[in-house]
């Protein structure tokens, strides 16, 4: 770590002379190394600071996680002599333990990489994983494998997890099984499990961990996301079905939403940062859906540092680009080194109690509550938050969590997670205060919260949310599908009649149109020339049904005065045969005009369409983005529509395109065309062959809005016929605005009169 062996000597020889006194010594990092990784202090070698190992993925360090820093100078653990620090390969608990089956290999002990295959005795019949690998966070993969045969009873055998002990074999309504782990193991789930008339166990399937355990982010996102993604949305029932979760919020319900980041000594600082950026992904990723909670977001370690106030959202004092701000410009800066957790609990639950005299019982019975806390555990003030915990579970719960007639259950309107960070994790303390019905984790063990923030991002973005226009992701993920989820809404468009076929680019606005160009289509094709291609999970291609053109499209219309191809109204619909399947893959831009897109850009109240391109064009240069197709992919160009005093200076440029002999540009650049392209003020990107049709989009607060589309350019600079090209001094390109051919976007689109599809809602005016 740098430290010298002199200076190691120096700060020995001081504490030595300073013991009996009240002088606080400092430690040396003497026999601190740890062979195979690195550590890391939070105070240098000060008291009170604590050192943390570090290994690469698939090892862990051992004998110790941790080591604290004491006032006489002395670490704790002491380091000893005959047992050295070092990074040790990752274990498995023991798969040895399935009943009526066998394991191969079987071996004593199981490492990152082993792999192992279950077979069922004779009359036994294989559930869950015939093969499984020990993975890099010590578990396993896939399910438990369970050797089970017909016997008649209620419930199926639960089966035995790695590294676990099971009593009970009798598996009737209201039968029970118990769990304990073995070893040195710690159990995370249902200790007891109870047979039910519906033929499933209550509670969630225990697992066993070592110390070095962790959830990933996509177990964190499955387990975390199918709770509570459908808070964050109030939708109406899909083709009259409405599916259920665990925690879902009626229209005239409320939902209260608690956040609290430890910030005490035993956290590092850049696990409380990571936090700090995932709490600011969870609330603006909320902000893009149709319900808009109520926050009390908090750090704490002996007090509590108070960022937001939920009441204040009661009084309508809370803005939430102020409250992301303050999160951004939050430092930690410890200012002691105690942690009262239950004092956490106290300030929540003060909340809950001044909001029920505020708004009611009756009012408060339709709130629900979310608490999701960042904390190791290690509280060593203010005792144990149980208590506090069951009176928060008592005033939400109103006495009952039975369910009445024709009444939700109460346990339904309270959640608390509790997301486990830090080195050194008091794991049997922190799965107690969980709290949530179904059997789905409440309690996630975390080694690394780096990809935290996308984990929140996959849980509000998923494919169970219908309805909503230009949701997206906003940076790249892992897999295959990051452009498309970047971009769920882009098609392509293929021609094939006589001739060469003809490329183009169209965008999903609903589960049956594709938005494009008119000029796409040439007079004598047919809905069978044409074919789209959209992955939705179910296929890519797509065949059409229909398409048809602005019924003022006329490309012939000027060739009289100068204007060999004239692309005023240069916007067609295509209707597909089958509806596309909505899901974080294939999901609608949102399009000028219509309520949903009032949504997206929070316009509270009666909306016009007016109002809506004030937001979009604010002023006389506006960064824009367009799609070029790169391979079996999209790629981003960005360009700046020059609108007001700069439009004059734009549209001049189209004289110089091929074919034009009018003087008068607007001849050729009517009202209905944005332009962009050129050098100055910012040197834009270039439409190229394929790009035809394409939205010109806007993204505003995670929705996408498409403004334009692709229509016409004055130069070919794509040498290769596509790709990301950037303007010369004279190239412009001419996009279709959107907010000009609304009237033949509402005539099919917002068709009421017709059955075949769910028409959009457009504006009144």
């Amino acid at each position: 770590m740098g430290f010298s062996v002199h200076w190691s000597w120096l700060a020995a020889l001081s504490c030595l002379l300073c013991m009996g006194s009240e002088v606080i010594c400092n430690c040396t990092d003497d026999k601190m190394q740890i062979e195979g990784g690195h550590y890391t202090l939070t105070k240098q070698m000060e008291s009170g600071s604590m050192l943390i190992y570090h290994c690469p993925d698939g090892y862990y360090p051992h004998p110790y996680l941790t080591r604290l820093c004491q006032a006489n100078g002395n670490w704790r653990p002491v380091p000893k002599r005959f047992s050295p620090q070092r990074c040790r390969v990752v274990e498995c608990p023991d798969p040895n333990v399935m009943q009526y089956g066998s394991v191969n290999p079987p071996e004593e002990r199981y490492f990152v990489g082993n792999e192992t295959t279950y077979d069922c005795y004779s009359g036994y019949t294989l559930r869950g994983s015939s093969k499984r690998v020990c993975l890099p966070n010590g578990k396993w993969s896939g399910r438990t494998p369970i050797c089970s045969h017909d016997s008649g009873d209620n419930c199926a055998d639960p089966g035995i997890p790695a590294g676990a002990s099971r009593t009970g074999d009798i598996f009737g309504i209201d039968d029970r099984v118990k769990y304990s782990c073995n070893g040195n193991l710690f159990l995370v789930g249902s200790k007891e499990r109870v047979c039910q008339e519906n033929g499933q166990w209550t509670g969630r399937e225990p697992a066993c961990y070592y110390r070095h355990t962790y959830d990933t982010s996509l177990e964190v996102s499955e387990a975390f996301g199918s709770s509570i993604k459908d808070s964050l949305t109030t939708l109406e029932p899909i083709d009259g079905i409405q599916t259920g979760r665990s925690i879902r919020i009626p229209k005239n319900g409320t939902l209260n939403i608690y956040i609290a980041v430890d910030i005490s000594e035993s956290i590092e600082e850049t696990h409380v940062n990571k936090a700090i950026d995932a709490v600011i992904k969870l609330i603006t990723k909320i902000s893009s859906f149709s319900v808009s909670p109520n926050y009390e977001i908090v750090f704490f370690s002996s007090e509590v540092y108070e960022i937001v106030n939920i009441l204040n959202f009661l009084d309508k004092k809370a803005d939430l680009k102020a409250i992301i701000a303050e999160l951004e410009k939050f430092k930690v800066g410890h200012k002691n080194t105690g942690t009262d957790l239950d004092l956490l609990f106290r300030t929540f639950l003060e909340r809950m109690s001044i909001m029920k005299l505020r708004v009611g019982e009756k009012v408060f019975k339709d709130h629900r509550h979310v608490l999701i806390i960042f904390t190791d555990g290690a509280y060593n003030m203010g005792g144990s938050p149980e208590p506090t915990v069951a009176k928060i579970k008592n005033i939400v719960y109103m006495n009952h969590t039975g369910q009445q007639e024709d009444e939700e259950s109460r346990e339904n309107f309270l959640d608390i997670y509790i997301f486990a960070i830090g080195a050194e994790i008091f794991d049997n303390d922190l799965q107690k205060l969980t709290v949530g019905v179904g059997g789905k984790s409440h309690y996630f063990r975390m080694k690394d919260i780096t990809n935290l923030q996308e984990t929140f991002d996959d849980i509000i973005d998923e494919k169970e949310v219908k309805g909503l226009c230009g949701l997206h992701k906003d940076y790249e993920t892992t897999g295959k599908d990051s452009t498309r989820k970047m971009y769920p809404w882009w098609a392509f468009i293929t021609v094939q009649n006589d001739g060469p076929p003809n490329y183009c680019i169209g965008s999903l606005v609903s589960p049956e149109f594709i938005l494009t160009a008119a000029h796409c289509f040439k007079f004598e094709d047919l809905p069978e020339h044409v074919t789209i291609e959209i992955d939705d999970g179910q296929g890519r291609v797509k065949q059409v049904k229909t398409f048809i053109l602005h019924p003022e499209y006329n490309n012939k219309k000027k060739v009289a005065i100068g204007v060999k191809e004239f692309y005023d109204y240069d916007v067609a619909l295509v209707q597909l045969k089958e509806a596309i399947k909505i899901s974080n893959i294939a999901r609608p831009i949102c399009i000028p005009c219509t309520e949903e897109t009032s949504g997206a850009l929070k316009l509270v109240g009666v909306s016009t369409c007016r109002q809506q391109e004030q937001v979009l064009f604010k002023t006389h240069m506006e960064r824009l983005n367009f799609l070029t197709k790169k391979g079996s992919t999209v790629a981003l160009k960005e360009a700046h529509a020059k609108l007001g005093d700069n439009r004059g200076e734009c549209i001049k440029h189209a004289l110089e395109a091929p074919g034009i002999t009018t003087l008068d540009p607007k001849e050729a650049v009517t009202d209905n065309f944005l332009c962009t392209g050129g050098l100055s003020p910012y040197r834009d990107h270039i439409t190229c062959n394929g790009d035809s049709g394409g939205a010109v989009f806007k993204n505003y607060e995670h929705r996408t809005i498409q403004v334009a589309l692709v229509s016409w350019g004055t130069k070919d600079l794509c040498k290769s016929g596509g790709g990301v090209v950037e303007s010369d001094e004279n190239s412009r390109d001419f996009h279709i605005n959107l907010f000009r051919v609304v009237p033949f976007l509402k005539s099919i689109l917002g068709n009421e009169s017709q059955y075949e599809y769910a028409p959009l809602t457009f504006l009144s005016d």
